[in-house]
């Protein structure tokens, strides 16, 4: 397994370097790291779009670790888990932790859907592990995925993430994806179809 740090090494690549895309609600962006999350980290300081820029890559994953793995308790869940989920944390904050909790309710174990690691999730996380060893990462990714394409449905400038200029997969589907066995890929079929009512 790999160390947390290489873990958030890993999303830091996977989220590129500075981004200021208008259709993008969380705004300026360095590796991932949003001027609004830099705001929230930095209480009583002017944060602009040039200190987002001006983030290294050690930065980002100094923050990842304390604020995207370590304070939302992931250690906490079984370890299988803590690629998929670290990565959608950074990438969507509590709505990681609230696609799993819906996903343990679906599989008969009843936890509050409040985007919180405590004690409720950790116990149904492991209970869930142990019903489904082979297939709990899968059914997460899954989850995850349906909720990018989710989101493409409610807010059509979002979109062009989950879908290219071509209508092949875009980058939300992709990176959803990267934790999914193969077998559960989508082909570009079932993606265009799954796509197809968008304008």
């Amino acid at each position: 397994m790999k160390s947390v740090r290489q873990l958030a090494t890993e999303i830091v690549a996977r989220e590129g370097g500075f981004v200021n895309d208008p259709d993008d609600p969380g705004g300026a962006t360095n590796f991932g790291v949003t001027i609004h999350t830099l705001r929230r980290l930095r209480p009583g300081q002017h944060v602009t779009i040039q200190d987002v820029r001006a983030l290294t890559r050690e930065d980002a994953v100094e923050i990842y670790i304390e604020h995207y793995f370590n304070r939302p308790r992931i250690a906490e869940l079984p370890e299988p888990l803590w690629p998929t989920i670290f990565d959608m944390y950074v990438n969507a904050g509590a709505n990681a932790v609230r696609i799993l909790q819906r996903l343990f309710n679906q599989m008969g174990l009843q936890v509050a859907v409040d985007g919180v690691i405590g004690p409720q999730t950790i116990a149904a996380a492991h209970r869930a592990y142990d019903m489904a060893p082979a297939h709990l990462v899968d059914a997460y990714g899954i989850a995850r995925r349906d909720h990018y394409y989710s989101i493409a449905d409610r807010r059509p400038a979002s979109r062009k993430f989950a879908r290219r200029r071509d209508g092949g997969k875009g980058g939300w589907i992709t990176r959803a994806e990267e934790f999914i066995s193969a077998r559960f890929h989508l082909t570009d079929g079932q993606h265009r179809d799954r796509t197809r009512g968008w304008a």
